[in-house]
């Protein structure tokens, strides 16, 4: 007994002691990440840095790097490889942890270091053919274009240095939270990067959707929903563009094929929210006689930011812009001579055949009258904490196969399902931003973006010359009308992308007439355009606002084009709430409700912060559009293709005793009138019991729900509640954590200036006061003066120089 108290105790240090030390689910090991000396409080930022000096291997001459006061580092180097080792250096001082997660997740080992948790995401991300499309790219560039490989080597190089010299208690706080350590950095992680982007961008797909739709509701409803479009579209390229030049002939089959049933496919419908806004004019409708050029491309708005500001400056190339984490150069900005802007095309590179094997060993399909063979794809995801998982992913030409289960007959085989993406295409789009970092001319824009492969984009392009442009840029597969609107055969090779648009073909225009251009994600082209694209872009509200305001604008400055970043009119109200407010059967209202119709009314139909009616209107319409279409969608299990709020509100107003607008499950027969008073005294119930009594409560920058997550969406280390205004159909795109990600105007001329602002700042440490120090800018719409030095600056905050280490 005199033994059982000191081995007690002994026991109890020891359990402690390994306590301390372990990760318990989501909760760090406590010993390590309190320890003051290389925990949590180690990342604390309690200084201004200091200017200093480093000697660091591979790089060949001195490099010079100049932050100013918001930290934004401008790098002088004597050569292209040491300006992208210095670009990866810093980057990743800056920004390492958001590097490197976004790449796992790109690469499908995320459960490498959060555990089971991510399993199905790791699983998802490797099935859509990931890793394989970004090998792919890596060995693309390798293979042909060994000067840009060499510059991914250079940046590679850059990131390893800084990760080399860290010890564990300078590592970023998240690597303490999770407790893992950094890995070396490589070339392919930056087309994993890129892959992201291409799944963020372009991995939508309606196709088991709408073959649903066409099945459950008919033709003529995807016809009217789906084919017909909005009166209001105002296409990128202005209906005035004659296309000179024949189309290829493609072959479409005779009739359209049927899948097996309705399945059970993950969801790719894109949010509403991701979209951007870009639009230059020429120097006839400026005050300086030059062009100017604006953007603010909508992403989700996290900590930290997923742009990183620089200026990049070597013998022959002068850039400034935002760039993404892990990838050198400037993805957008402007340079000595020219400027650039992008936004999402939204065209349909994403689609699904049906497969038919040979037997359940998956080794052979059926395609163009024969058994053609398999390959298949050994994917080992490694799981913190449990057994490696093993996924054998059957690959045919189309692409990878996912199993596929209905939700509606039990009965029912399982079908297969291949993807075709264009994410798998062998590709190198660094060429485009490379040569956008460099272009002068017209010619220059044009050869840069003939490289683009994915996710397509709207480019926009102004010089110091005078002209403007925008190009619809990206490898579009030739496809016939609506094909891989429905899920396709595999095993008819009509349906197979039969070749490719050529870059000259694809929708561009140089100097319009109407002196200025824009996009805004809607419809690339009109109905002339010789080619088919895709059924499904933006509504038109944001496209058509911009085109508005741009017309009537004359003698522009950069404040008219910072102003209308902020515009925050709603095309959407505008075009339905007279009808509503209409058939609303204000008899039966009692006092409360006339007084929230009474502030409809007089709504500016501005999605203002401080106005009460957006929050009212969103309600009101939201609940106005389940009343007629719940009743039918609920009555399968079925995925479908909900129509989009444009034209729903055109053909309410064309046929105000639409079908649908009767409830299928109830005796009596809904009127339009019936509908919308329901719809208007459920939307007071509902924001009653969220918000409280009518009043400062339902203000639209309280309902408008901004939160910026982390990018780990670890607690405490995002903002939550932004106040501010916009909505999804405003230029001002904010809307719950999907808006504006940076704001950029740029005057071209003899001395070109830039202005531009993104919610956060350059630090990616939550512990430093530059971690959100430009969130409150961004949130008033306010800009920064970019900082552009032809020279290294006399005045900056602080530098670091880095030498060759011999």
């Amino acid at each position: 007994m005199k033994l059982f108290k000191p081995v007690l105790s002994l026991i109890i240090l020891a359990a402690l002691i390994v306590s301390l030390n372990t990760k318990f689910g989501t909760i760090p090991p406590l010993g390590k990440f309190f320890d003051p000396n290389a925990g949590f409080w180690a990342n604390a930022e309690t200084s201004e840095p200091t200017t200093a000096s480093l000697e660091l291997p591979g790089i060949k001459e001195n490099v010079s790097v100049f932050f100013d006061k918001r930290r934004v580092p401008h790098i002088f180097a004597s050569n292209e490889h040491d300006l992208y080792y210095a670009q990866g250096y810093i980057t990743a001082r800056d920004r390492l942890f958001q590097m490197e997660v976004q790449t796992y997740d790109a690469a499908g080992r995320l459960s490498e270091h959060l555990g089971a948790r991510t399993l199905s995401r790791d699983r998802s991300t490797r099935r859509l053919g990931m890793p394989y499309g970004a090998e792919k790219a890596a060995e693309f560039i390798k293979e042909n274009d060994p000067d840009i490989y060499a510059h991914l080597e250079a940046y590679a190089a850059g990131v390893n240095a800084y990760i080399s010299s860290l010890s564990p208690d300078e590592y970023p706080v998240e690597y303490k939270i999770l407790d893992f350590t950094p890995e070396e950095w490589a070339p392919i992680k930056t087309a994993y990067l890129l892959k992201n982007m291409t799944r963020t961008l372009a991995g939508n797909s309606n196709d088991d959707r709408t073959s649903n739709t066409i099945a459950y509701f008919g033709q003529d409803f995807v016809d009217k929903f789906f084919t017909i479009k909005p009166e209001l579209n105002d296409p990128i390229i202005p209906e005035t563009r004659v296309w000179d030049f024949e189309s290829i002939p493609v072959q479409a089959p005779d009739t359209l094929f049927k899948p097996a049933s309705a399945v059970e496919l993950e969801s790719f419908e894109r949010p509403e929210g991701i979209g951007s806004n870009n639009w230059a004019v020429n120097g006839d409708k400026t005050v300086s006689g030059f062009p100017i050029l604006s953007n603010d491309p909508h992403l989700g708005l996290t900590l930290p930011s997923i742009w990183y500001e620089v200026q990049l400056h070597a013998p022959g190339l002068n850039v400034y812009g935002v760039s993404l984490q892990g990838s050198p150069g400037v993805i957008i900005g402007f340079n000595e001579d020219a400027a650039w802007g992008t936004t999402n095309t939204g065209s349909d590179v994403m689609d699904w055949y049906e497969i038919e094997f040979k037997d359940d060993a998956m080794n052979e399909y059926w395609h163009d009258g024969e058994w053609k063979a398999t390959t298949k794809r050994i994917e080992e995801i490694k799981v913190r904490g449990q057994e490696t998982v093993i996924d054998t992913i059957v690959y045919t030409h189309h692409g990878p196969v996912t199993k596929v289960e209905s939700d509606i007959d039990e009965e029912r085989a399982p079908a297969y399902h291949a993807l075709r993406w264009i994410a798998h295409e062998p590709s190198n789009d660094l060429n485009t931003f490379f040569g956008f970092n460099k272009m002068k001319t017209f010619e220059d824009f044009k050869e840069a973006v003939s490289h683009y492969v994915a996710p397509a984009q709207n480019f926009i392009f102004a010089n110091s010359e005078g002209d403007i442009a925008t190009w619809i840029s990206g490898k579009f597969p030739n496809k016939w009308k609506f094909q891989g609107r429905t899920v396709s055969d595999g095993s008819d090779p009509l349906y197979d992308w039969q070749g490719w648009i050529p870059t000259e073909h694809n929708p561009h225009i140089l100097n319009p007439e109407r002196d200025f251009v824009s996009s805004a994600n809607q419809e690339s082209a009109a109905l002339d355009y010789p080619y088919y694209l895709e059924d499904e872009y933006a509504p038109f509200e944001r496209g058509r606002r911009i085109n508005d305001l741009l017309a009537e604008m004359d003698n522009i400055t950069k404040d008219d084009f910072q102003k209308m970043h902020m515009d925050d009119y709603s095309y959407h109200a505008a075009t339905i709430l007279p009808e509503m407010l209409e058939w609303l059967d204000e008899k039966v209202l009692n006092e409360e409700e006339l007084e929230v119709l009474e502030e409809l009314k007089n709504w500016d139909l501005h999605n203002d912060s401080e106005s009460l009616a957006p929050g009212i209107f969103r309600q009101f319409w939201s609940n106005m559009y389940r009343a007629i279409f719940n009743d039918e969608y609920g009555s399968t299990k079925a995925p479908l293709r909900w129509p989009s709020r444009d034209r729903v509100n055109e053909v309410l107003k064309n046929e105000p005793e639409f079908v649908f607008i009767d409830n299928v499950n109830t005796e009596e027969v809904e009127t339009m009138e019936g509908i919308v008073t329901s719809a208007f005294r459920k939307t007071i119930e509902e924001l009653t019991e969220w918000h409280g009594k009518f009043g400062d409560g339902w203000k639209w920058g309280i309902l408008i729900n901004n939160d910026f997550d982390h990018i780990a969406f670890i607690p405490g280390f995002g903002k939550e509640n932004v106040y501010s205004s916009g909505n999804g159909e405003s230029i001002n795109a904010t809307r719950a954590s999907w808006g504006p990600s940076w704001r950029m105007v740029v005057e071209l001329g003899p001395e070109v200036k830039g202005w531009g602002v993104y919610p956060g700042g350059a630090s990616g440490n939550p512990g430093s006061q530059n971690y959100d120090s430009t969130l409150e800018t961004w949130r008033t719409g306010e800009l920064y003066e970019l900082n552009f030095y032809k020279e290294p600056p006399s005045g900056y905050l602080y530098s670091i120089t880095i030498n060759p280490n011999n």
